[in-house]
Parts: C-alpha cells; structure tokens; sequence
C-alpha cells in the first residue's frame, strides 16, 4: 500500500484543513486508517483513526474539533481539522495497518510521507 497525504498549509489560530490520504496498491477496505502528527522536537503521537467499518476514534486533545472519516470507493481517508490551534503545528502522517486499531499502539504497516500544518496565533 501506498499513503499520499496532502492538504497541509499555514493558517491562523480558529481557521479549519482537511487533509487527505489518498491509499493505493491493495484493498483499502481491509485496512484501518488513520492519522499521526510529529510536532518539533516532540515524538510522534496519535490523531486519530477510523475502522474498516467507519468507527472513529481520536486523541483527547483533537476530540470534538477534528473529524476522521473515509471514502472506499475513492481509496481516501479525510482528516477535517476546525478550530485549530497553534498547538496543532506539527507534520500529519496517514497510516494504516489491517489487524488491529492504530489507537492500541504498535507500528502501522504503512505510513504516507507527511504534510505539514503550521497555525500561527
């Protein structure tokens, strides 16, 4: 599989993004997506994820302002992000992996390349 995220930018503090992923190579169904982010000097943590039947699940700290959702038949998965925050600064990665929520931990079996959010205050 491969991830190819896109949608990053720059914007001030309350504006909204929506990122997406767009997935290829094998069954998109078959696999649970998600999103991480790496802020500067800080580790990798998680955003939030989506089953392969369409459950959400997200990180208190985006909870009630992102919204994680998926198009199977567009090999997509969507990450639409409001009220943002300076804190949100960081580079999104889409993921995915097939046996298991990324939310439990443990590497995906794919990551994408990385788009960069920058919200100034």
């Amino acid at each position: 599989v491969q991830l190819q995220a896109s949608g990053g930018g720059s914007v001030q503090a309350g504006d909204s993004l929506r990122l997406s992923c767009a997935a290829s190579g094998r069954t998109f169904s078959a696999y649970v997506m998600g999103w991480f982010r790496q802020a500067p000097g800080k580790e990798r943590e998680f955003v939030a994820d989506i089953s392969w039947s369409g459950i959400p699940y997200y990180a208190d700290s985006v909870k009630g302002r992102f919204t994680i959702s998926r198009e199977n038949a567009k090999n997509t998965v969507y990450l639409q992000m409001n009220s943002l925050k300076p804190e949100d600064t960081a580079v999104y990665y889409c993921a995915a992996r097939s046996d298991r929520r990324l939310v439990v931990g443990g590497p995906p079996d794919y990551w994408g390349q990385g788009t960069l959010v920058t919200v100034s205050s």
